[in-house]
């Protein structure tokens, strides 16, 4: 089930996203992320509009939107990956914005398969300003033409 991120969600989401990105992030050492955890707890969960996918009352994934657009974040339980609940996540948040971006590390291949699955489309690269690891912005827009006939 797909719902609205809520306060007591926030230990659970943060271990979530620990494991998970050092997990997916294997070309960037660890304490990078452990350095990171107050800010993704205190300023980017807060300001960002967050689902988190949940069964049996625990959180299997979660996606955050920054600005009415900028996915910050989308993590799955790399046991629980696969299985459609990235993809339940995208479509989602594909339902309440019209345009959406995203950064990911380009040596993440299989997040960045994932994301052209999805639509999504390469419009920029970069080095990453803190861990010089190359970056794609990614863009997806919605088809809006079928709303002009």
């Amino acid at each position: 089930m797909i719902r609205l991120y809520q306060p007591q969600d926030l230990d659970a989401l943060m271990a979530l996203w620990l494991a998970t990105t050092i997990e997916a992030h294997p070309f960037i050492e660890p304490s990078y992320w452990l350095e990171s955890e107050p800010l993704v707890r205190n300023v980017y969960i807060p300001d960002a509009t967050t689902w988190v996918y949940s069964h049996n009352e625990k959180i299997s994934g979660f996606i955050s939107v920054m600005e009415q657009q900028f996915i910050g974040a989308l993590f799955v339980d790399s046991a629980q990956q696969g299985q459609g609940i990235g993809k339940a996540l995208i479509e989602q948040v594909k339902d309440v914005y019209p345009k959406l971006l995203l950064e990911v590390y380009q040596e993440n291949t299989s997040a960045l398969q994932f994301y052209l699955t999805m639509g999504f489309q390469v419009v920029s690269e970069q080095p990453h300003p803190e861990t010089g690891q190359i970056t794609l912005i990614m863009q997806w827009v919605a088809d809006l033409s079928a709303l002009l006939d």
